[in-house]
């Protein structure tokens, strides 16, 4: 309980600090001796000498920096503006471009439906050559006969000059030695 009471201080007029006016409650300077409040300043302008190596040259490398992305944020700006004029003309000449295309595949289409049509007659014109090709299978055959027959007379006729060179082989060579060359 006693560390709930409070003593009264008093000030210099001799009244307690709970009874006096407010300007008059605190007067943190009467009691601090002079050797303190000059050691306090010598204390902060070291501190503050301390400070100043520490902040100018933040400060100073900050506005580097700063104007460094200052640049940097122009030159994106400018290179965004570069980016969207070349763009805008790719895209101009890409619609162009588009609208050949699409002429095209209109020309596109309509060469497909003439070529349909151009093959729908062919496939007629095979079915009318259906009896040309029974004419085409008989010829096929009479070319196999005839081929049968030509290989027999050259057969035959390789007989025959097999028999007449064995017939006059011997007088041939009686009058090829009278040859001059």
């Amino acid at each position: 309980m006693a560390d709930q009471e409070s003593p009264k201080e008093l000030n210099n007029a001799g009244r307690t600090f709970e009874h006096a006016p407010v300007h008059e409650q605190y007067e943190p300077f009467d009691q601090i001796p002079s050797y303190a409040i000059d050691r306090l300043s010598q204390a902060f302008e070291t501190s503050a000498k301390r400070w100043e190596l520490i902040v100018y040259p933040s400060l100073f490398a900050f506005i580097i920096l700063a104007a460094y992305g200052f640049y940097l944020v122009f030159s994106l700006a400018r290179d965004m503006h570069y980016l969207t004029i070349s763009v805008d003309s790719n895209m101009t000449m890409l619609a162009s471009n588009m609208q050949a295309v699409a002429d095209n595949m209109g020309q596109l289409t309509s060469n497909v439906r003439s070529m349909t049509v151009q093959v729908e007659s062919m496939a007629q014109n095979v079915n009318t050559l259906e009896p040309l090709l029974a004419s085409i299978k008989q010829m096929d055959q009479s070319m196999q006969s005839i081929t049968f027959a030509i290989h027999n007379i050259r057969s035959d006729t390789s007989n025959i000059t097999n028999s007449v060179n064995q017939g006059i082989g011997r007088p041939m060579s009686f009058f090829n030695s009278f040859a001059p060359w």
